[in-house]
């Protein structure tokens, strides 16, 4: 009887080809910078990757290399349909391992599902979040293609589990840090208390403001990190509650300078409405900070401070006011060790794995 040998696929050996119709350099937003640190880490680590986009670079070329990526422009329209129509053939070409699609627009995802049938290579489905604008059924469709379907949270796994996808098959990759920045940076004894995000309609930077109100009489300093469209108010508010003396917008901020004010700070708080993964949150945990987390229901914030310390959950103002208080209380740090899970090296490996997994299911089910 003859032996059945079955190989398998150095990680290094792979061929990927991302899908994705907008990227980082068209429109910045969670879901694109995640799929860049994807595709980028995976490429520094020795694999061929693609990414199918429509073309955000200037010029008649239909190709673009940066950062060892090659960006394959499909469309110059940003058209759902043009994109999904012509994805088929575009992938035949490069002919990869595994194809890795966002979610949104879910046509695209039902496109590289049909591509994958015809050149027998295996689909993933990177969700960042299930986007209500999108059509019901074909979010649906797409939440059932693919072997494997990503998600940054519990949050976002649920939200995938509602719209049809099979729990198995969905696997919580979360964001990634760089935590030998977090292990090297210089301490900035800028502020004690931080919080940054993006200041949009989301942040709820008001419920932040009206707590350091509430601390009006006590000693701390604050730093604002973080830019947007409600940055304006957020100052003229900060003037009402009469706290803007000691609470600086620092606006954008370069990462190495931002880690080393999280080390030097003591709390991070954290209250925005929307956070299908709180990143900002894990640096400073990460950076030994003590989190407090107004608890929203469209935010998966508080899944990092499972089985963390040095971290604690409200659900109003007044809530947030008496934890940082009570931080006071708490020896200061400038690094957690356990959030070392979280650096870029560690979820790659786990994007690996699962490529790998997924090549040997389909070989045997295909």
């Amino acid at each position: 009887m003859s032996k059945v040998f079955v190989v398998w696929q150095k990680p290094s050996d792979m061929r990927v080809a991302f899908v994705s119709l907008y990227v980082d350099d068209q429109r910045t937003e969670g879901a694109t910078r995640r799929i860049r640190r994807v595709a980028e880490g995976l490429a520094a680590r020795g694999h061929d990757v693609t990414v199918c986009c429509s073309r955000w670079w200037q010029g008649s070329v239909s190709t673009f290399s940066k950062n060892d990526v090659a960006y394959i422009g499909l469309t110059e329209a940003k058209t759902p349909r043009a994109f999904a129509l012509k994805l088929p053939f575009v992938l035949r070409r490069i002919a990869p391992d595994i194809i890795h699609a966002t979610n949104s627009p879910p046509s695209q995802v039902i496109a590289a599902a049909t591509a994958g049938i015809m050149i027998r290579t295996p689909l993933v489905v990177d969700w960042w979040q299930v986007d209500e604008t999108d059509h019901p059924w074909v979010v649906r469709r797409a939440a059932r293609a693919g072997s494997r379907h990503f998600t940054p949270s519990q949050l976002i796994k649920t939200d995938v589990r509602s719209v049809g996808g099979d729990t198995d098959s969905i696997i919580r990759l979360p964001e990634s840090i760089d935590f030998e920045l977090v292990r090297e940076a210089d301490i900035h004894d800028r502020a004690d208390i931080v919080y940054a995000r993006r200041l949009d309609d989301e942040s709820n930077i008001d419920s932040f403001l009206l707590a350091l109100a509430e601390l009006r009489n006590k000693q701390w300093r604050t730093a604002v990190i973080g830019d947007g469209p409600q940055r304006s108010d957020a100052e003229a508010m900060a003037r009402d509650l009469r706290i803007d003396d000691r609470i600086t917008f620092y606006g954008s901020m370069e990462l190495e300078q931002f880690v080393s004010t999280l080390k030097g700070a003591h709390v991070f708080a954290q209250t925005a409405s929307v956070e299908p993964f709180a990143r900002e949150l894990l640096w400073a945990l990460a950076c030994g900070c003590v989190g407090v987390v107004e608890y929203q229901a469209r935010s998966s914030a508080h899944e990092l401070l499972e089985d963390y310390e040095r971290g604690t959950r409200v659900t109003d103002p007044e809530g947030i006011a008496a934890e940082i208080e009570s931080a006071a209380e708490i020896n200061s740090s400038v690094i957690a060790e356990s959030f070392s899970k979280y650096d870029h090296r560690a979820v790659l490996k786990q994007y690996e794995d699962q490529y790998v997994a997924v090549q040997s299911e389909f070989g045997w089910f295909s």
